[in-house]
C-alpha cells in the first residue's frame, strides 16, 4: 500500500539570516486559514489540557483528555472589527467580559482528536461570524393580498358556522 503524505503546514518566513546557511529560514508556526482574506496566527491561540467530566471509568481518571481553547477576540490583530462584533454576538456566553473566547471539547477519550474537534468549532464560529447579514427591507403588502387574506378569513368563518349546533 502507498501512503499519501499531507502537504506540509504553509509557514510564514519570519526573518532571512543572510550569512548561515543552515540557519537561513526561520519560520513562525502555520496561520489557521479561516477565508481567503482571513487567517489566524496558532500563537494567538492557547490551549489547556484538563481532566474529563462525567463518567469513563479509569481512563478519564488518569489523562488529561479534554481540551480547552481559549482564543482573544478583542485583542485579535487577524479579525476585522466587524467579525469581532458579529462573532462576540454569535459566542454568547462563552466569550468573558474581557472578551476571550472560550471553547470546551471532552466528547473523545482521545486528546488529539478534542483537539481537532475545538480547533474546527473555532473555525466554524469564525467564518459564521464573517457572513454580513442582509438588511431587512420593510416593505407593504399589496391590495391583492390583502383582498386574499381578507377572502381567506370570511371563507374560513363561515366553515366554522357551518359546523356549530342550530339555533331553534
Amino acid at each position: 500500500m502507498t501512503r499519501q503524505s499531507s502537504p506540509p503546514p504553509r509557514c510564514r518566513v519570519i526573518f532571512l539570516l543572510p550569512r548561515r546557511p543552515a540557519l537561513r529560514y526561520i519560520a513562525a508556526m502555520p496561520a489557521i486559514p479561516i477565508t481567503r482574506s482571513i487567517a489566524i496566527d496558532s500563537d494567538e491561540i492557547s490551549e489547556s489540557f484538563i481532566r474529563s467530566t462525567g463518567a469513563g471509568g479509569q481512563h478519564v481518571n488518569t489523562t488529561d483528555s479534554a481540551v480547552q481553547l481559549r482564543f482573544d477576540v478583542a485583542n485579535s490583530p487577524s479579525l476585522p472589527d466587524a467579525v469581532k462584533r458579529r462573532l462576540a454576538i454569535l459566542a454568547g456566553r462563552r466569550i468573558t467580559a474581557e472578551g476571550v473566547l472560550i471553547l470546551r471539547s471532552e466528547g473523545s477519550r482521545s486528546q488529539l482528536m478534542n483537539r481537532q474537534e475545538v480547533m474546527a468549532r473555532l473555525v466554524d464560529l469564525i467564518r459564521e461570524a464573517t457572513i454580513v447579514p442582509k438588511n431587512r427591507k420593510a416593505t407593504k403588502p399589496t391590495r391583492a393580498s390583502k383582498t386574499r387574506r381578507m377572502d381567506s378569513k370570511a371563507k374560513r368563518g363561515t366553515v366554522k358556522s357551518l359546523r356549530r349546533k342550530p339555533i331553534d
